[in-house]
Formats: C-alpha cells, sequence, structure tokens
C-alpha cells in the first residue's frame, strides 16, 4: 500500500486526501496547526488516513506533496523528505505571498526554488493548474473520451514516471511538459492553465504559453 503524505491541507491538499483515499491510498496528512485540527477530515476519509504534523507525514510518505502557500515554504521539512518524489501544487500569488525577486524577473520558477530547498529530493510539479473541487468532479475512467489531462513537469525521469502512474490512478491522463524549468508554462494566468483539457488539447496550450513579461 502506498502512502501519500501531504504537507497542507487546505483546498488542494484536502481534495487530494479525498481522492487518493477514494483509489486505496493510505493518507497522512498535516498542517500548519496541530492534527487534532484535522479530525473531520480523517473520519470523513476513513480508517487509512491519519492526521499528523508536517515532519510525520514526510517521514510516512512514499509520495509527498507540498502544498502550502509559496510564504510558508521554509516550514517544509527537508531531512525527512530526503531521496523522496515531491509534488509541488503551488503557484506564485505576489499578493499573498509578498514579492520573490527571483520569480519576478522569472530566473527561476516555483519548483525550481522547492527543488533547491530539497537537494536529495525528486520535485514534481503538478496540480497546480486545477481547481480544488475539479480534482473529484473530473476525475475519469482511463477509457472515458472526456477524461482530462494534467501536465506535469520534472527533472528525474523515473520520479516523473511513478507521479505519472499516481495520476492516472487518480483517474486524469498526464502531459510530460519536460523539466522543471519548463514548469512556467502551466503556472496561473497561462493557456494550460484551469481549463478542462484532454492531452491533445493541453499539447499546442503549453507551446502557447508566454512569459509574463512578454504577456
Amino acid at each position: 500500500m502506498t502512502t501519500l503524505g501531504l504537507i497542507g491541507a487546505g483546498n488542494i491538499g484536502s481534495q487530494l486526501a479525498r481522492l487518493a483515499a477514494a483509489n486505496g491510498y493510505d493518507i497522512v496528512i498535516s498542517n500548519s496547526r496541530t492534527p487534532d485540527t484535522l479530525s473531520d477530515l480523517i473520519h470523513e476519509l476513513g480508517d487509512n488516513a491519519r492526521a499528523a504534523t508536517p515532519i510525520e507525514a514526510a517521514e510516512a510518505a512514499d509520495i509527498a506533496v507540498v502544498t502550502i502557500p509559496l510564504k510558508a515554504i521554509d516550514q517544509v521539512p527537508v531531512e525527512q523528505l530526503e531521496g523522496k518524489i515531491v509534488i509541488d501544487t503551488n503557484n506564485y500569488y505576489p499578493q499573498r505571498d509578498g514579492n520573490i525577486a527571483e520569480l519576478d524577473d522569472e530566473s527561476t520558477t516555483v519548483s525550481e526554488m522547492l527543488q533547491k530547498l530539497l537537494p536529495g529530493s525528486y520535485v514534481v510539479k503538478a496540480f497546480n493548474n486545477i481547481a480544488a473541487a475539479d480534482l473529484t468532479a473530473d476525475a475519469r475512467p482511463a477509457d472515458a473520451d472526456d477524461r482530462r489531462a494534467l501536465p506535469i513537469a520534472g527533472d528525474d525521469e523515473d520520479s516523473k514516471a511513478s507521479v505519472v502512474t499516481f495520476i492516472e490512478k487518480l483517474g486524469f491522463d498526464v502531459v510530460d511538459a519536460g523539466p522543471l524549468a519548463e514548469g512556467w508554462r502551466f503556472q496561473r494566468d497561462t493557456p494550460a492553465y484551469g481549463l478542462k483539457m484532454t492531452a491533445e488539447d493541453i499539447h499546442p496550450k503549453l507551446a502557447e504559453a508566454k512569459r509574463y513579461r512578454d504577456m
């Protein structure tokens, strides 16, 4: 049984927990407060879920998900995630996160920042271009004609392959957008952001993406 360890229990984190639990994954979920504040969600998720601290969730994870505001990135456990696949769901919102110079000048990306913080982990960008409610609403069987595709980006091919398997099991097709440096192609305000698209639809949208400075 694969354990999904979630660092963050907000809209995306909670919905991913629901979807993963429904597909047979063990869930260890944490937030910035205390595990007891997640008791209602744990009751909903069932016997294969438990609340924990971020460190405990990182330790338990076979696959970890970091789904917290970017301004709280320094709270992500580092040592406990070493050697593990870490899915990054984040987007940069200056009004929430404060201005970050290297993101403002687009010399790096959100997920590359997380990878720098976690040098011993394998960061894969995913789930940042889909609304939380759509994670459960849009999941479809593998043979569905209207199966939605989600893009990913990452530098390690084996880790990306594992994330592809995970996302496909949750009910979505996957399009590989390339290395982490290409993750900007499906960040907020790009053509691939937020829209329900098949794999065939999403490829040209990724190609159409422009840097913020060029919009």
